[in-house]
């Protein structure tokens, strides 16, 4: 692990309007770390990583990445910035109109001068890298789910980019294409060197790839460590989540009245 972090968010603080969503966020990233940020729907967790994106600027703090702070950066920095990272979506957003070798070319064809050959090249070994180079004439619609979401990070590693981002990777995947997945993630990061960060719901395939987790409950940093910390963890927030409890600090019933109070109150009405 090198000494300095590749990505370092310092009290981070964001707002839409006047509602927190964000509340002193501190996180550090090394490179060759694999991380996942965690926690339920609607805690910050996608905001947080627009911000290291630079689609959002923070009310206060820092996100840098490099040693840049993003949201200083110029649109001609930011631009050059985006191009050394890579991005996954949610269910792959793949381009429908295009082949998975177009695909897997557009950004080689977009940011580099490469010749066609060496693009040919090129594709089809990031394609072999996933598994898939034998699919390199299909079309989107012809591919599986499971298919579609490794083509996706084909394309999303073709200019070797320094930090990988992935938000709900597993999600919609049957038990062998989510593992499939899961190991690609962390076997591509190891490869490329780089930095990857795990936006996830789906805990048990996470903490078998990542080397430390962060869990965000409310727009705050409630809990974080390795993978072993993190299972071991007597935080009831933590604990509920990882073991899928349901009931706990979230709990199973939305506040309401005492459930006898409000029969008693229909009762009273009905006479």
């Amino acid at each position: 692990m090198s000494a300095e972090p590749l990505v370092k968010i310092s009290n981070l603080n964001f707002t839409y309007d006047r509602r927190p969503v964000l509340t002193g966020i501190n996180m550090e990233i090394h490179r060759g770390q694999v991380v996942a940020i965690m926690g339920s729907s609607g805690c910050g967790k996608t905001t947080t990583m627009r911000l290291i994106g630079g689609q959002l600027k923070p009310t206060s703090g820092s996100v840098s990445i490099g040693g840049q702070v993003v949201h200083e950066l110029d649109d001609e920095g930011l631009y050059a910035l985006r191009r050394r990272m890579g991005m996954l979506f949610q269910f792959g957003a793949l381009f429908t109109d295009m082949s998975v070798y177009d695909n897997v070319a557009f950004q080689m064809r977009e940011h580099t001068g490469l010749p066609d050959e060496l693009i040919h090249d090129l594709v089809l070994m990031k394609l072999h890298a996933v598994g898939l180079r034998g699919v390199h004439h299909l079309m989107p619609s012809e591919l599986s789910g499971g298919m579609a979401r490794r083509v996706a990070l084909a394309r999303a590693i073709a200019l070797d980019p320094m930090l990988m981002m992935y938000d709900e990777p597993f999600a919609g995947l049957d038990p062998i294409s989510l593992s499939v997945v899961g190991q690609l993630i962390r076997t591509l990061n190891d490869a490329l060197g780089a930095c990857s960060i795990v936006v996830t719901h789906d805990v048990q395939e996470s903490l078998k790839i990542v080397d430390y987790v962060y869990f965000v409950s409310e727009g705050k940093i409630v809990a974080e460590g390795t993978a072993d910390e993190i299972r071991k963890s007597t935080a009831p927030y933590v604990h509920q989540f990882i073991w899928g409890e349901a009931d706990g600090p979230v709990p199973f019933h939305y506040p309401a009245p005492p459930y006898g109070d409000a029969m008693l109150q229909e009762v009273s009405r009905a006479r």
